[in-house]
């Protein structure tokens, strides 16, 4: 594999191009993707452009930039002995856009592992391996950072892999339901038809763990239970592995019961993120108060995922970055503006 860079005209981007060797046309297909779609993702990822001519590519952007993309190019190239899907395009390019980050954190032989129904399941940031870890080695971890980081879905992982294993004997799953609040009542159905728009995102992730008909059967034996957060209040939980997810828009009151449930043999992870709290305006936030307080007592962990771990479509991170960006720039205007 070869690359060399040439000079174009002075308004453009320098171009960049790689040769990719051994020359396997069924490879070069599957690297490209149906229409060219891969090499879209990879465009859009790295904010470079692409052109092709058989087995040559010519890459055009920031130098930076460019590099990255033919890393990713020759990383896809080995893979492509069979069908790449953009899923697998879109999850390699995150690992690769936050790999240079802390290289000594992501390890192949000490990357832990989950036991669920998706064998390719694992932290594809260094800061997504740090929080599976900590799960593994705390009874409670706190998970906080911004949506699309993976905190609860790797929170959910976590028990399943752990009861799977047998080292609890339930799941319990809990949010607040905070969104309904007082006008609970105007909602149609009975109590559990109220609260399970704002569960369904666990009930999602188990099933993709660990497939529909389990979860059901397991729902009935009561091995597994989702439930809102009034609901843990007056409960020790033994053996179990407990997620407090949305933990933002709980009380300190709340947050106080909810970790002092806690029983022998259990282990908790509490998520949110700061900022998108729901509660009234006044009211104090837990799970910042806990923040606070726990910091240090050993024996609990925290995780503060960025808007760089983002495992979403490439463009989430983008797009997060942006809204930081204009917030900031309005900020800076209004203290401006304050001055005048």
């Amino acid at each position: 594999m070869k690359t060399r860079t040439s000079s174009g005209a002075s308004a453009k981007p320098k171009a960049v191009d790689l040769l990719l060797s051994p020359v396997n046309n069924n490879q070069l297909a599957n690297l490209c993707g149906v229409l060219d779609e891969n090499l879209r993702q990879i465009e859009t990822a790295f904010d470079v452009s692409i052109a092709r001519r058989g087995e040559r590519f010519t890459l055009r952007g920031e130098k930076e930039q460019t590099a990255k993309a033919s890393e990713a190019l020759q990383l896809f190239y080995a893979r492509a002995k069979n069908t790449l899907s953009v899923d697998e395009i879109q999850l390699g390019l995150i690992e690769l856009l936050n790999r240079p980050a802390r290289k000594d954190v992501v390890r192949d032989d000490d990357m832990p592992t989950l036991m669920t129904r998706k064998a390719e399941l694992h932290g594809r940031t260094p800061r997504q391996v740090e929080y599976l870890r900590q799960i593994q080695e705390h009874d409670i971890t706190f998970g906080t950072g911004p949506a699309g980081t993976g905190k609860t879905y790797l929170a959910v992982a976590s028990a399943v892999d752990a009861f799977e294993r047998e080292l609890v004997q339930r799941i319990v799953l809990t949010r607040p339901a905070v969104e309904a609040g007082e006008r609970l009542g105007f909602l149609p159905g009975d109590l559990s038809q109220k609260v399970d728009p704002y569960l369904r995102p666990l009930y999602d992730a188990l099933y993709d763990l660990m497939g529909f008909d389990k979860v059901g059967k397991l729902f009935e034996r009561g091995a597994i239970e989702i439930a809102p957060l009034a609901y843990m209040r007056g409960r020790t939980l033994n053996h179990a592995f407990i997620i407090l997810d949305e933990a933002q828009n709980t009380t300190p009151e709340q947050m106080k019961m909810f970790l002092t449930r806690i029983g022998i043999g259990a282990k908790a992870v509490v998520t949110g993120d700061v900022t998108q709290i729901d509660l009234q305006r006044g009211q104090k936030s837990g799970l910042i108060e806990a923040r606070k307080i726990l910091k240090d007592v050993r024996g609990i962990a925290f995780t503060e995922f960025q808007k760089e771990d983002v495992v979403r479509h490439p463009l989430v991170a983008r797009i997060v970055s942006a809204y930081e960006t204009y917030a900031a720039q309005e900020e800076k205007n209004g203290h401006a503006g304050d001055n005048k």
